[in-house]
């Protein structure tokens, strides 16, 4: 079982395989996956899109087979968990955790969306875990759906776009960023987790603050 796993999880994380394989119709898949259901929380969506700009700039896969594509599933993702959310409402709160749904993960993203407001929509797009659970938040919330659309269209956009042409010019700019593309991943995944990191830490030093000052 643990062996099936350990499989499993390796062929998730193999970005460059996942891509080679399943082409633009599989990056979409996962996208729309980690987007719009909460089971989607470990995909590697960051290293994924930044990897498969990569593939495009050397030619393995066009351009425009990506952007709209994926823009258009990590859109609609989102508005499948905001629909969740808001039918489910507080009851997500008092659900039973499992291996693909932490309580902790959705109080996080909660935190995060009465910290940036309606932002939040755009911001949790590139912050892991948080974008999975953001558009639960938000349904949950009642935030007005006019509004959210208009901050998810924008956020998907954004994110889809600044990933996948980020990774498409750094593979036409760095002469043979394919050999050393694990580099480039385990940046892509070092910078996606900063802001949760910092959030963590400052959570913790104002804990401790209050604490010293009670």
């Amino acid at each position: 079982m643990l062996e099936s796993i350990r499989h499993l999880l390796h062929s998730i994380y193999d970005v460059e395989g996942l891509i080679s394989w399943g082409g633009p119709l599989l990056v979409s898949i996962i996208v729309f996956i980690e987007t719009g259901f909460f089971v989607g929380f470990f995909l590697p969506g960051d290293s994924l899109l930044v990897t498969a700009g990569v593939f495009a700039a050397a030619g393995k896969i066009p351009l425009y087979w990506l952007l709209a594509p994926v823009m258009l599933c990590a859109i609609a993702g989102d508005q499948i968990g905001y629909w969740i959310g808001r039918g489910a409402g507080k009851s997500l709160y008092s659900r039973k955790e499992s291996f693909l749904f932490r309580r902790s993960h959705l109080q996080r993203a909660r935190e995060f969306y009465e910290k940036y407001g309606g932002k939040t929509v755009i911001l949790a797009r590139f912050v892991p875990i948080i974008r999975t659970f953001c558009p639960l938040v938000a349904g949950a919330a009642g935030m007005p759906y006019s509004r959210y659309l208009t901050y998810d269209i924008g956020g998907g956009i954004l994110w889809v776009g600044s990933m996948i042409l980020g990774g498409y010019f750094l593979g036409r700019s760095v002469p043979n960023i394919g050999q050393r593309i694990h580099y480039v991943i385990a940046v892509v995944v070092v910078l996606s987790l900063l802001p949760a990191v910092i959030s963590i830490l400052r959570a913790r030093k104002a804990s401790r603050t209050s604490r010293v000052a009670a």
